[in-house]
């Protein structure tokens, strides 16, 4: 079982926070969304999608990386429903990263931009791949990373829970060995910090000091680099 600290934060420009994250410990399950849709939307949608992967694992008997998949699937169903049920919800989505602990590995769905590192004896490494604009586009257009830092298109999703169906999942296995630290995080916290920040703020952590001190470190840096969006960070290590 790994040892777990989650921490989420509005930032320094947002009025509300849209980010919503759970750790469930006895099911060894971590998931993270990061909302979009303006005023309650957001909020709700994230909240949804987190609690509906919490619900279909804990009902399942025996889960593995295929009811992680179904659990996301069944989150974009569900986040869908309730803006068609609901009008003021209307437009609202979310991205979701959720790890699942699995004989010594983590399954790992992701859909948008938050993301799932690892920082391992080789250093840190990015284990998602950002369904944007710019990773799927501008890259392989060949744009240097400057002008896609600048770009207009440079937040433009292109796959969220609750914006379309049927819906594109990625989905990893991730070994993970005593000291290893696994980082979920929202896109306020890369968005802002590059790897090389982000290692050295973790490096403590994974030599046995406090995660709930790397945690808050990691929010405090996104907060001093201007905070321009909600910031979650869920922090996991092999002890």
């Amino acid at each position: 079982m790994l040892e777990a600290f989650a921490l989420s934060d509005k930032g320094c420009v947002r009025s509300n926070n849209e980010d919503y994250c759970l750790i469930d410990g006895e099911r060894g399950l971590y998931v993270l969304a990061d909302g979009m849709g303006g005023a309650r939307a957001g909020e709700c949608a994230s909240r949804i999608a987190v609690e509906t992967v919490a619900d279909i694992v804990r009902s399942a008997g025996a889960p593995d990386s295929q009811v992680l998949i179904h659990a996301t699937e069944e989150a974009n169903r569900r986040v869908l429903e309730a803006a068609h049920n609901d009008p003021s919800l209307e437009g609202m989505g979310t991205t979701l990263v959720a790890a699942l602990e699995l004989d010594g590995e983590l399954a790992i769905t992701s859909v948008g931009d938050s993301r799932a590192y690892m920082l391992d004896s080789a250093g840190l490494h990015v284990v998602t791949d950002d369904q944007t604009w710019v990773n799927e586009v501008g890259r392989p257009l060949g744009l240097d990373e400057e002008s896609l830092r600048n770009h207009p298109m440079r937040h433009v999703l292109t796959m969220a829970i609750g914006a379309s169906t049927p819906l594109t999942i990625n989905h990893y296995r991730l070994p993970v060995n005593r000291g290893d630290l696994v980082l979920i995080c929202s896109d306020g916290l890369h968005g802002v910090l590059d790897a090389a920040r982000i290692e050295a703020i973790l490096q403590p952590a994974r030599n046995g000091g406090s995660l709930e001190d790397g945690c808050m470190q990691l929010v405090e840096a996104a907060k001093q680099a201007g905070g321009p969006d909600n910031v979650t960070t869920v922090l996991m290590r092999k002890n």
